[in-house]
């Protein structure tokens, strides 16, 4: 399974973006997708993750009311709209699949397939 994430770039604070991941080589319909972020220095963070079915969605409690996770299973795309950036979402962001994905999780050693991730820049 290979996933390509895309829609990173520069924004200032308050401003919105839209990444997408597509998924090939596997089923998606079937996976968990979760997005991740790491900021310089600092470890792996939970975004937000969305169930096979799109029933079950979680977020990080630094994103929510702000991001949206969202999955097109016809064109095995999850994406993640992010509003009301702040400077501390500066990071790269990256998708990930649960081959399992009938509950979401936040853990990221249950996810078995990463994508390369895409940087986002927010300035003050």
């Amino acid at each position: 399974v290979q996933l390509q994430a895309s829609g990173g770039g520069l924004v200032q604070a308050g401003g919105s973006l839209r990444l997408s991941c597509v998924a090939s080589g596997g089923t998606f319909s079937s996976y968990g997708m979760g997005w991740f972020r790491q900021a310089p220095g600092k470890e792996r963070e939970f975004v937000a993750t969305i169930s096979w079915n799109g029933v079950y969605i979680d977020y990080g409690d630094s994103v929510k009311g702000r991001f949206t996770i969202s999955r097109d299973n016809v064109k095995d795309t999850v994406h993640l709209e992010m509003n009301s950036l702040k400077p501390e979402d500066t990071a790269v962001y990256s998708c990930a699949a649960d081959r399992y994905g009938v509950d979401p999780t936040r853990s990221e050693s249950d996810y078995d397939y990463w994508g390369q991730g895409t940087l986002v820049t927010v300035s003050s």
